[in-house]
């Protein structure tokens, strides 16, 4: 392998940390989606679409946007949205077979853990950006999340 020349096999952690800094990206320039290559390893992020890509009937009701909001849709006035930061698996507890972290109605501490997002095998812990009580759960324990799609709505302790 020649000096200098990008290598294929990145470590899991350089990956993660890369498109962190590409979900960043797209956050901080308003881009709907980058892709970067380096060596033979492609890693492209986009951001939700507002609108299904395929639909089978034109009779689909908007409770499928209602289910999962976009983050660029409005929140109640005083309320508070947790997004995901990234790309995964979304999980409101630690295992299985273990209570979930939050349920609607829990009142929770700013830095609280209220879920896991697995991506690339790693899971990341997300924390809540304020104290105070969850009022609404957007997303099923198991479900795919995308970047940027609300997760918790909090209703912040005054």
């Amino acid at each position: 392998m020649a000096r200098g020349r990008p290598r294929g096999d990145l470590s899991r952690e350089t990956v993660v940390a890369l498109v962190r800094q590409l979900g960043a990206a797209l956050q901080d320039l308003g881009l709907a989606e980058i892709e970067v290559a380096w060596g033979e390893v492609r890693v492209r992020v986009q951001r939700p679409t507002a609108a299904p890509t395929q639909k089978t009937s034109a009779s689909a009701t908007s409770e499928e946007s209602v289910a999962t909001p976009l983050a660029t849709e409005a929140v109640p006035s005083g309320l508070v949205s947790v997004e995901a930061p990234m790309v995964g698996t979304f999980y409101r507890a630690p295992s299985p077979s273990a209570e979930p972290y939050v349920s609607e109605g829990t009142v929770v501490k700013e830095g609280q853990i209220l879920c896991i997002i697995e991506a690339m095998k790693l899971m990341n812990e997300i924390e809540s950006k304020v104290g105070g009580r969850i009022v609404k759960i957007f997303v099923e324990s198991g479900h795919a999340v995308e970047y940027g799609q609300p997760l918790f709505l909090i209703d912040p302790a005054r």
